[in-house]
């Protein structure tokens, strides 16, 4: 076992164990948030979706319920009157600075979790920890992150752990995707590929592709796009670790020019 701060006595530990937890964080949010639990394009057994439950309860205190509520709705109003996070309506500026504000607003509205957050983990875990006490996670993971690296490396790095999601699920995928990047499909929200590689976001990257097809668990399309996130899911489901539920097979709408 490492002993107190013994991660810091080289600068790049920190620095890569903030870049691979946060890979890990984005593959938890993609695999199981959004393509398992949202859009159901792909089922995982207990013991593959338990350790990315508790991780996001360590570095995000995410509640499954309302993450699910949040996207279904953005799904359902995408870039109109109702989205709960769309920069066509709010701005591309405000979106990426204050995207994760727009989702804790839009989460504590009257019906939105009954009505969009159906068929979420209600089990004993759910209830009585991950989202009763969803912010005791994040308090454990600060007292581990300073445990390994010291109070003030530690400090830093469980605060670039916290704004991780923030930044790049609230601010680039919800923002950025919805106003640069090139389109595939011409859908009817304002939604673009951000870059045609989806490794940094772990595939959310392919943001117009999943808008034409959102229950695919594959975003990519074409054959220079690569999906990590799908390619995670293929090797576990090689493992007997995943069920692909439905993955897009072939062409989907009209393919479009860069915008």
């Amino acid at each position: 076992m490492p002993g107190f701060a013994s991660l810091a006595r080289e600068w790049w530990m920190p620095v890569l164990f903030v870049l691979v937890a946060g890979h890990v964080t984005n593959i938890c949010v993609t695999l199981f948030l959004h393509r398992e639990q949202t859009h159901r394009g792909v089922r995982f057994p207990y013991l593959v979706s338990l350790p990315m439950r508790v991780w996001l309860w360590l570095s995000t205190a995410t509640v499954t319920k309302e993450w699910v509520a949040c996207h279904r709705k953005h799904h359902a109003f995408a870039d109109r009157e109702g989205d709960p996070h769309s920069p066509v309506m709010e701005g591309l500026r405000n979106i990426v600075v204050k995207g994760a504000f727009y989702y804790r607003t839009a989460v504590r509205q009257p019906g939105i979790l009954e009505k969009y957050g159906k068929g979420t983990p209600s089990d004993w875990l759910e209830k009585h920890l991950l989202t009763r006490h969803s912010s005791l996670g994040i308090i454990v993971m600060l007292l581990v992150d300073v445990y390994l690296f010291g109070f003030f490396v530690g400090g830093i790095v469980w605060g670039l752990q916290m704004i991780w999601i923030p930044f790049w699920a609230a601010g680039i995928v919800n923002g950025v995707g919805h106003a640069v990047g090139y389109r595939n499909h011409d859908v009817k929200d304002e939604s673009r590929n951000i870059v045609p590689i989806g490794i940094m976001i772990a595939g959310e990257e392919l943001h117009n592709n999943h808008h034409a097809d959102p229950h695919s668990a594959k975003f990519s399309h074409r054959w220079f796009e690569f999906d990590i996130g799908w390619m995670y899911i293929t090797l576990l489901s090689w493992c007997g670790l995943a069920e692909v539920k439905y993955a897009r097979t072939s062409p989907i709408g009209a393919v479009v020019g860069n915008d």
